[in-house]
């Protein structure tokens, strides 16, 4: 019989836990929460100070008995479930249940499941925290109060399943907001001049900037032909060189919300699959003869601290494997005034465990996010980069160009990691020649270029995620999910990676503008989750947060349901007839996007994918059309339509026309630099834009 009890919420951190503490310790999952608000019901009684109804979770009662009967057998118990909100308020409710004293010390924290974490978390148990549980119960009944409410109005007045919530409604708002911005912007022109030069036999550019010492605004063809009439007659002659030395500073190691908007950058993951791959690595990998470890800290972070133990540690593999003019000693990371401080950031637990040495242990995904927070972590202890650059001004009657220039002269942390961009742009040297004041190098071509300015982009996972944190909508555990939910209802759509609303998340939220306003109103939900985080540091009452959030909310509510008024959202004909039954087929929205079904439903049940031809006919049987189709797990590929009499299948978009060199078929290959297009059987390349 083991002498203690130990309660985590998975099995594969029970399964490291338990080889660290050895035969004493009996180590059960409780699989998640086995106590919550029902499903069938709010659970919240709104005339008794709003108190939560809780009950076993279904399914979860078999888990409970059996953690019962554990628990009657263990001298001791611990509770040591995730250090956040969340976790404090399963090991609330398992203490509750298994009759513990909530005022022992029962709770066990760690930020990383390694050994001597784990065993110096169990030398120095704590008492639950009732700050973080009713924080986590406060998040939770204001969710029910606004979900349970308005949910029922929206399945009565538009269509069942749908959903509204604090966080989600506004995530579709910023959606929206930023189509509307993109159909209403109006492009302005705008040129640019660009002098193509050399010197010594180097080619450079210099761009406009002045005209008589003046910022000269080139808004048509007009001003452009001023200044080219100005330099018709003139050379270029070098007026003023000014070279000097800038240093770039590498970036914090990740918290979950730049975690989740690396990864999507530079490994192109969803946040869901991010902090899915975060968990396994921070539950623990089998390393073989070292045994199961953690490799990463808790992954639901919004602070960038390092502790003094992992900083040696870096300074020690940095000195050994890049010498000591690659490390600085850092400056104390800054505090987000927004973050709670209560964790490290995210971080490898142990920083000689390098991703090389990791990669025989891992998955291929595993490998790629343990590699990016290593090499994270790794860089921001490192000294800054150290660029030369140099900015050279160019007369031509009048007329001033500016050339600049820089060349990379210490590497510093980049050596390690350069963080990524939503655009995929790279940094690299531009080399100008050896020029010194009154110089005339010679001039190749002088370019103008007409440009037009460009509507706001619409929002990628990355950029979303990144928005919502500035704006303090949110907190780290709730992007993944909150992305994953507007989705699944139907109410915005993923277009070559960036989010769209569709026409039933307009109606939606065009409902909730009109009757709950504040419910979409940024600056009270940011303020919300301030005050809520009030509740976990104790300076705040939940009971009256919640108070006065109802009141104002109970009247919106009783006018709602009398004055909102039904909407029927009518199917789009598709523009064909369903080959089962003859009906029309109607195009309608599911949980991955528009699909076609019969009109006669439920009669007719036939439904059809909707493939989008490229225009370029079938390379393999000639008869049929390449269309785009979408994988089951959401991935573009091109296969014939003649499926399947004909499996021609490519993951790479083929075009309309044959390799000059084999006369087979050609592909479009995307990276970070464009689009090239390759052949799919010889080594035949050329570059597009």
């Amino acid at each position: 019989m083991s002498d203690y009890l130990v309660i985590v919420e998975s099995p594969a951190k029970a399964k490291t836990i338990g080889k660290y503490l050895g035969k004493k310790y009996n180590v059960k999952a409780s699989m998640g929460h086995v106590i919550d608000l029902p499903k069938s019901q709010m659970g919240v009684d709104v005339e008794h100070n709003y108190q939560p109804k809780y009950i076993t979770i279904r399914g979860k009662g078999p888990v409970l008995k059996e953690l019962k009967q554990a628990a009657k057998k263990a001298k001791r118990i611990y509770l040591a479930a995730d250090p956040d909100r969340e976790g404090e308020a399963i090991a609330w409710h398992l203490a509750d249940s298994l009759n513990i004293d909530k005022d022992s010390k029962c709770r066990v924290v760690f930020n990383e499941i390694t050994k001597e974490a784990i065993k110096d978390s169990f030398k120095h148990p704590g008492e639950i925290n009732t700050n973080l549980v009713d924080a986590q119960q406060a998040r939770r009944v204001l969710d029910r109060l606004v979900g349970y409410n308005i949910s029922p109005l929206l399945w009565k007045k538009v269509k069942k399943g749908l959903s509204a919530g604090r966080v989600q409604s506004v995530a579709v708002k910023m959606i929206i907001d930023r189509e509307n911005e993109i159909t209403a912007f109006v492009p302005e022109e705008y040129w640019s001049i660009t002098a193509h030069l050399s010197k010594d036999g180097m080619d450079f550019e210099a761009k406009f900037q002045q005209l008589d010492g003046k910022k000269k605004k080139l808004a048509s063809k007009e001003d452009v032909d001023q200044v080219l009439e100005r330099m018709s007659k003139g050379d270029f002659e070098v007026s003023a060189i000014s070279r000097k030395e800038r240093k770039r500073n590498p970036v914090s190691p990740f918290i979950t919300s730049s975690l989740q908007q690396e990864a999507a950058r530079k490994l192109n993951f969803r946040a869901k699959k991010t902090m899915m791959l975060a968990q396994q690595l921070y539950e623990g990998v089998d390393l073989g003869k070292q045994g199961t470890v953690g490799l990463i800290t808790y992954m639901r972070t919004d602070s960038t601290r390092l502790s003094e133990t992992a900083k040696a540690e870096a300074k020690e593999y940095i000195d050994i494997h890049y010498g000591n003019e690659f490390h600085l000693e850092p400056k104390n990371a800054k505090k987000n005034e927004k973050a709670q401080d209560a964790h490290e950031a995210v971080r490898p637990t142990g920083v000689m465990r390098d991703p090389k040495a990791m990669k025989p242990y891992l998955s291929r995904d595993q490998y790629r996010l343990y590699k990016l927070i290593w090499e994270r972590m790794v860089a921001s202890q490192m000294a800054p980069a150290v660029m030369d650059t140099m900015s050279v001004d160019l007369n031509n009657g009048g007329a001033t160009f500016r050339a600049t220039g820089s060349k990379m002269k210490f590497l510093g942390f980049m050596k390690v990691y350069v963080e990524g961009n939503d655009e995929g742009k790279e940094e690299k040297d531009k080399i100008l020649p050896d020029l010194t004041e009154g110089d005339k190098p010679e001039s190749e071509k002088v370019e103008p270029n007409q440009h037009f300015t460009q509507p706001p982009p619409r929002y990628t996972e990355a950029r979303l995620v990144r928005t919502m944190e500035e704006l303090g909508i949110g907190r780290p555990s709730t992007y993944a999910p909150t992305l994953d939910t507007i989705q699944r209802r139907g109410y915005v759509a993923l277009e070559d990676k960036r989010f769209v609303p569709t026409e039933l998340g307009t109606i939606v939220l065009d409902m909730i503008q009109e009757f709950f306003p504040e419910i979409l109103n940024v600056e009270f939900t940011a303020e919300m989750e301030t005050r809520l985080d009030a509740v976990e540091e104790g300076s705040e009452e939940w009971v009256r947060i919640i108070d006065e959030f109802y009141k104002g909310f109970e009247k919106r509510l009783s006018f709602a349901e009398e004055e909102m008024k039904e909407v029927e959202i009518k199917d789009e004909p598709a523009g064909e007839d369903c080959e089962k039954c003859g009906h029309e087929m109607v195009y309608k929205m599911g949980r991955y996007g528009k699909f076609m079904a019969c009109s006669n439903f439920p009669n007719c049940r036939n439904t059809k994918a909707i493939v989008k031809e490229i225009g370029v006919g079938c390379p393999k049987c000639e008869k049929g059309q390449v269309v785009e189709r979408k994988s089951k797990k959401r991935r573009i590929f091109y296969g014939c339509d003649q499926y399947p009499e004909c499996d021609f299948i490519s993951w790479d978009k083929p075009i309309a026309r044959k390799c000059p060199k084999c006369q087979e078929m050609l592909i479009e290959k995307k990276s970070k630099k464009g689009v090239q297009v390759n052949c799919s059987s010889c080594e035949y390349k050329e570059d597009r834009t």
